[in-house]
């Protein structure tokens, strides 16, 4: 039980964790927009605005937690 007061616990899993958070959706959204993009240009074109909007709320979110 000491050994997780001491603070010298590696946390490098967490912060691979919220940086998946805050980019593999993005990521994911941006892929399948590609993906479609020649069928229909009008979903692609929501797909990268829902991806970029994606980014932006994260990056706000995830960074305040981060600090």
């Amino acid at each position: 039980m000491l050994y997780f007061l001491e603070g010298k616990m590696n946390l490098d899993g967490l912060i691979y964790l919220i940086l998946a958070i805050m980019f593999g959706p993005a990521i994911l959204l941006t892929i399948i927009g590609l993906a479609i993009l020649k069928k229909n240009k009008k979903a692609a074109k929501v797909l990268f605005i829902l991806a970029a909007i994606y980014v932006i709320v994260s990056l706000g979110v995830c960074g305040a937690m981060i600090l």
